[in-house]
């Protein structure tokens, strides 16, 4: 049977094209929109009830919304690491806390290499650069499923050496029709990542008994964050950490095992139709921040040798 045709819509040419998916479960639609520069996730929503941050078809995707993080994601201490006794030179792309930020592909258009209604995986090359002298091929494959989605990265060495590789996300969760400042999050870590003045990681503290403790969760209202946890509790293969409505409602962001750092990020200047918003990121990490520095969570790849991580987003309208 030939693939079924790819819904494609015109943007703007800091997105690329615009990959439309649906699928019809349970009675219910769910829809997905996929950007191609970042193969960032824009839309996502089930039985009309948008569960990810709205954001106009044309608007740039602000605060790395929903886009890939690799071949690191988080921060990387002056855009400098050090590999085989000689210092390696990123790009500053967050002058605030001078770092090389989120990685090298998220203003780069992947290629779509497969799809059908429901899905679609995109693909694009790392190349060789002063910065990060290693070759990867990667990917990410969204797959509709009847509570939300379901997404899973590919990373694969193409290269004659040994690379060093981290793999993140930045999705936008929300409730359709839910002030977002009325949500209560859960994070289901038990350290918090202590951050010195440049966001970069200095240490861990068990968070029972502290600020940082959300498994029980906060209202975020009451929140300022962007923040990163370890020692992820186990949950259904992975770990979940949560957005309740006060309506029972929830949506959640579920990480495997390869995922062992979650970061949220809570911003109240997100770009709404009437004015600034909150907004908040659950962003799943393979490796924490300035990890090609540390080596915390860090993945050496041997050439032609693969790493593949899945993360998904849930929506339950009866807290689960």
């Amino acid at each position: 049977m030939p693939a079924a045709a790819l819904a494609v819509s015109r943007v703007p040419d800091a997105l690329g094209s615009q990959y439309e998916l649906a699928l019809r479960a349970a009675g219910r639609w769910v829809r997905g929109t996929i950007a191609q520069v970042g193969a960032a996730l824009r839309q996502l929503s089930i039985g009309g009830v948008e569960i990810t941050a709205g954001l106009d078809d044309h608007d740039s995707a602000p605060f790395s919304y929903g886009t890939v993080l690799v071949p690191w994601p988080n921060r990387v201490r002056d855009g400098r690491w050090v590999h085989d006794g000689r210092t390696l030179h990123l790009d500053i792309t967050d002058p605030r806390h001078r770092s090389a930020l989120h990685g090298l592909l998220r203003d780069t258009a992947y290629q779509p290499v497969a799809h059908s209604d429901s899905s679609i995986t995109l693909g694009a090359p790392v190349l060789q650069q002063s910065g990060y002298p290693f070759e990867l091929d990667t990917f990410v494959c969204y797959q509709l499923v009847a509570d939300g989605l379901m997404t899973t990265h590919t990373v694969r060495n193409t290269g004659s050496t040994c690379a060093p590789v981290a793999i993140g996300a930045h999705p936008f969760l929300a409730i359709g029709g839910v002030p977002t400042e009325t949500l209560t999050l859960t994070v289901n870590g038990s350290h918090h990542i202590d951050l010195d003045e440049q966001r970069i990681p200095i240490g861990l503290t068990a968070v029972q008994g502290t600020e940082w403790d959300l498994r029980s969760g906060r209202v975020i209202a009451d929140l300022d964050l962007d923040d990163a946890w370890s020692g992820l509790t186990p949950a259904d293969g992975g770990s979940v950490h949560t957005l309740h409505a006060p309506d029972g409602r929830s949506v959640s962001l579920w990480a495997d095992r390869g995922f062992g750092f979650v970061h949220a990020f809570i911003t109240r200047e997100f770009p709404g139709n009437d004015g600034c918003v909150t907004a908040v990121a659950l962003e799943p990490m393979t490796a924490p921040a300035d990890a090609l520095n540390s080596g915390v969570g860090l993945r050496w790849l041997a050439p032609g040798d693969a790493m593949s991580a899945s993360w998904a987003i849930r929506y339950s309208e009866s807290g689960g």
